[in-house]
């Protein structure tokens, strides 16, 4: 299949589903063409049947703000004429399905027929999409979709009823991980320059926005570091940022505590960690705590959103109400003061990620909604 995906190619999880579905699919014999700004963060090399389209935006003084829907609506067109594409995969709702939606319109009346799958990944739904500024045409772009997925019930459920669209058949396909490049092995994971003097290693990694609650992962740790030594390491970066510093300069543990920065691949410091944090508002996945999972390392954080179906209480983690930080530094501490513990989550987290998201599995799901997309037999 010729395939355009149009994504946001930063920092977060739905630019990084999008860009490893894309390198998955190509590596598959499919024909690949990533549509955006700039070059995702996760494109770092060569790969065959794979191409990369830049959107430029014009800057005029008659505009306020640049005209990003436009620029991406006609360069997807531009893109699906010169390539014959059969389908736009649009991932996070805004704006790449209402963009795909109008190139897909300038199409058909040229005689093309450019089918639009929108993914949706979280806060393209649970928080922009409930602005009212953008809540009509964000319903109306995914109800216009010729296929539409989320990546958990939960998502799928929350869209529902956010857009009283009870009866848009949303099909529920996971995140993925690849378990070859997540996997755990402590050989090449910078462990002596994190934690020189054999401290535990807690971890977290996020776009340091205030929905992934950054300021109680400081919390947490300052609860763990009362009883085991221990180092915290953030990698990512976002306006929460100057927040945590002071946070932690404040409870004293802001000289335990190592900040990376935006980092393209997480994977060889995953398998470093003894403890991933994830204590966020709300996850409508948590790509990165399957990552931590199939890495080995247990996950501590919220429930009631969608890390309860990837994160097992009690097996391969715990999780607990938002907000409950002393709940979780104490599950936290368990984990990491009882070896054989330690040792069983992990072996566990590892077998489901495998057993339930490795991309063996899921892109499969993808290639046959695909196909009933364009067989017209998926609404």
């Amino acid at each position: 299949m010729r395939i355009g995906i149009a994504c946001y190619p930063t920092y977060g999880g739905s630019g990084a589903l999008a860009t490893e579905l894309g390198i998955e699919l190509a590596a598959r014999g499919h024909e690949i063409h990533f549509i955006t700004y700039a070059q995702p963060f996760r494109l770092t090399s060569f790969h065959e049947g794979l191409f990369f389209h830049e959107v430029e935006v014009p800057h005029y003084p008659l505009f306020e703000y640049p005209p990003y829907s436009l620029a991406l609506t006609v360069r997807m067109h531009e893109v699906a004429r010169q390539h014959d594409l059969e389908i736009m995969h649009a991932h996070y709702a805004i704006p790449h399905a209402e963009a795909a939606w109008v190139a897909g319109q300038m199409l058909r009346k040229e005689g093309r027929n450019l089918k639009v799958v929108t993914t949706l990944h979280g806060t393209d739904i649970t928080l922009v999409g409930q602005d009212p500024s953008f809540w009509s045409i964000t319903r109306f772009s995914v109800e216009q979709s010729d296929g539409v997925t989320a990546v958990s019930e939960y998502l799928r459920q929350e869209t529902h009823q956010a857009f009283q669209c009870d009866k848009l058949d949303i099909r529920v396909v996971p995140n993925f991980v690849d378990p070859e490049i997540y996997k755990p092995g402590r050989d090449d994971c910078h462990l002596r320059a994190l934690a020189p003097h054999g401290e535990k290693i807690v971890m977290h990694i996020s776009n340091f926005r205030k929905v992934k609650r950054v300021d109680d992962v400081v919390r947490i740790f300052a609860g763990i570091r009362q009883e085991v030594e221990s180092r915290l390491v953030f990698v990512g970066d976002g306006p929460e940022r100057a927040s945590v510093t002071e946070l932690a300069s404040r409870l004293g543990v802001l000289e335990d505590i190592v900040f990376l920065g935006k980092l393209e691949s997480v994977a060889g410091l995953l398998s470093c960690a003894d403890l991933f944090l994830l204590p966020s508002e709300q996850e409508s996945f948590g790509l990165v705590a399957l990552e931590a999972l199939a890495s080995g390392v247990p996950v501590v954080g919220t429930g009631g959103s969608g890390l309860a179906e990837v994160v097992d209480h009690g097996v391969t983690g715990y999780l607990h109400p938002v907000g409950a930080v002393e709940a979780m530094a104490a599950s936290s501490v368990q984990l990491l003061t009882d070896a054989d513990l330690w040792s069983s989550f992990g072996r566990a987290a590892r077998d489901a990620a495998v057993r339930r998201y490795s991309a063996a599995l899921i892109v499969p799901m993808y290639e046959r909604f695909y196909q009933e997309v364009l067989e017209g037999s998926s609404r």
